[in-house]
């Protein structure tokens, strides 16, 4: 139980880490602007409730509430991640 907390909780930093990435580089390029900063908060806030309150709930012995949490974001990322791959390796033809 211990192995697929810390692993779930890893793919959900990392894509926090990716939103982060992409909101900060966006703000220094002047693209985040008054008309869209409230998206972007409430997107930077529930990748924040996923990624810190799972270690919360963690902490207060509900494992498998957290593991749930996590499972939330793992699962549709993992998803596009190995939809991606198969472009990447199938070359599809869509013509």
């Amino acid at each position: 139980m211990k192995f697929w907390f810390w692993f779930l909780w890893a793919i959900d930093a990392v894509i926090a880490a990716v939103a982060l990435y992409f909101f900060f580089s966006l703000a220094a390029g002047g693209r985040v602007g008054s008309f869209n900063i409230l998206p972007w908060v409430a997107i930077l806030a529930a990748l924040a409730a996923v990624v810190g309150g799972s270690v919360l709930l963690r902490s207060v012995g509900q494992h498998v509430v957290a593991i749930v949490v996590l499972l939330a974001l793992a699962i549709p990322a993992v998803l596009v991640v190995l939809f991606f791959l198969l472009l990447l390796i199938l070359h599809p033809n869509f013509h």
